[in-house]
Order: C-alpha cells, then sequence, then structure tokens
C-alpha cells in the first residue's frame, strides 16, 4: 500500500448523532456515513426519544462494530447530547452530524479537510460562504440566523459567515476539553465563544443544506433565538478561558499556546 492510500484510509474521525424521535432519517443517515474516509466510529445520542429511534439505533449497533450507542435518561436537549457523545470520542477530529437529511455526509470530507491537512483546529461547514444546493425556507430564519452570526462576530471579532451550522468539525482534544454549559440548542453559540476565546486556527467551507419544514419536525422555535441572545452576552463577556476548558491544548497556529495560557 503506497503511503498516499494508507494515509487516506486513516481512522481518526468519530461521528457524534444527537438524535431525538429520528425513526424515519435515521438508518439513512448512517448508511451515509458509513462511506465517509478516515471514519473511526459513530455514536448515537437518543435523547430518550418516544419513538422507534433507540430501536433502530440498536439494531445498527449489533449489525456495524464501528457504532456506539449512549442513551440519555431523561430528555435534555440537543447540548446535553452532543456533551455526552464528545466525552464518549475516541477521535482525533471530532464532528457532529444531525439525525435529520438537513446536511449530506458525503461532504463531511470536504469539511475536515483542512483539520487532516494540518492546517486547521477548527472547521465550520458554512451555508451561506459559497451558495451551494439549498433549499428555500424560511426568510425569518435566515434573518435570525444573519443577526446572531453578526453578534458574534461582533464580540469575536472573528468574521464567521455561519455561527450556526450544524456542520462542526473540532480537534478532539478541543472539544472533549470544552467545559460546555448551556442547554437546549445554545451548543453552537457557546462552542463558538470558547474557540474564539482559545484563538483556533479556525477555517469555513461551503456545504450544502437540504432543510426542512416545521411539518418535517424543525424544532428551533423563538424561545431558542432568545436563548442565544443571552448565550452570546454570557460566553463571550461573562465567561474567561480560564473557565472555558479542563486544559488548553496546544494549537496548530501556535504550539505553544496551550503552555503560556497555563502560566498567565
Amino acid at each position: 500500500m503506497s503511503i498516499e492510500s494508507a494515509e487516506s484510509e486513516r481512522k481518526l474521525l468519530s461521528v457524534i448523532i444527537p438524535a431525538f424521535n429520528e425513526e424515519g432519517t435515521l438508518a439513512q443517515i448512517v448508511g451515509k456515513l458509513r462511506t465517509v474516509p478516515h471514519l473511526l466510529e459513530i455514536i448515537i445520542v437518543d435523547d430518550c426519544s418516544s419513538d422507534r429511534t433507540h430501536a433502530i439505533a440498536q439494531a445498527l449497533a449489533q449489525k456495524y462494530d464501528n457504532i456506539r450507542v449512549l442513551r440519555m435518561p431523561v430528555n435534555s436537549g440537543k447540548t446535553a447530547a452532543l456533551k455526552t457523545g464528545f466525552a464518549a470520542s475516541r477521535g482525533d477530529i471530532v464532528i457532529v452530524q444531525d439525525a435529520d437529511l438537513e446536511y449530506d455526509p458525503s461532504e463531511i470530507i470536504d469539511v475536515i479537510r483542512p483539520i487532516v491537512d494540518g492546517h486547521a483546529d477548527v472547521v465550520y461547514g458554512s451555508r451561506f460562504l459559497v451558495r451551494k444546493a439549498a433549499r428555500v425556507l424560511y426568510f425569518y430564519h435566515y434573518l435570525a440566523n444573519k443577526s446572531l452570526t453578526f453578534l458574534s462576530n461582533v464580540l469575536t471579532n472573528v468574521n464567521f459567515s455561519d455561527v450556526e451550522t450544524g456542520y462542526k468539525a473540532f480537534r478532539g482534544d478541543i472539544i472533549r476539553n470544552m467545559l460546555i454549559t448551556s442547554t437546549g440548542f445554545g451548543f453552537e453559540i457557546e462552542v463558538t465563544a470558547k474557540v474564539c476565546k482559545l484563538r483556533c486556527a479556525t477555517y469555513e467551507v461551503p456545504i450544502s443544506y437540504y432543510g426542512r419544514t416545521y411539518e418535517q419536525g424543525k424544532k428551533i422555535g423563538l424561545s431558542d433565538g432568545f436563548a442565544a441572545l443571552w448565550y452570546l452576552l454570557k460566553y463571550n463577556l461573562l465567561t474567561d478561558l480560564k473557565s472555558s476548558f479542563k486544559a488548553l491544548p496546544a494549537l496548530v497556529s501556535n504550539p505553544q499556546a496551550s503552555s503560556d495560557a497555563m502560566t498567565h
């Protein structure tokens, strides 16, 4: 086997799937994920679903040895499910994959490539950086997303185009060391603030987006938007770097950053 082919077969990717009542799409998503290059493991975190999501996940885990299933004791929200998945992950790279069909797993290789190639610590898949296939849906959701991204950028001084994206990939040591304290859908805002405090080498890559309607199960509502505004203030202005991570990892852009930060 050549060096190039051996490199392409390295198993270094953990995929975390937070799932709540996704019996209709979970098996299809897992089928697509199993073809992703560098795949080490798929961790399905069932957020105490009331449908057949858990049974389907268990059946998939019995069929494939690189799938693990974790179940929350009570319905706790997406952020709690992700925390559970991150803690259980083993990959050098960790990415979030929603259990619905809004994001295409075939694009994961493009999202993680800057980390695989040693250029990035964190990569966001942007739905707006370059317009690819994107379902036309709610204008108010678009406006809220752009407003949250703008406010986040003002507070972090980083020019993201899509902080609410569902595709976020991290070096494993970064996300496993992050102290995540938000609830519900607060993860997107919190993790962005803390990645920026760490001064990670962060990239964006364009992705497609096949959004769902409310009738198809979209779960984000107005209350989540108000919560996001609070999280913007809390994690950008009221939370420091020391309380954001258990330990500060070395970074691609500055290998000495962690040791320097710990001495101040």
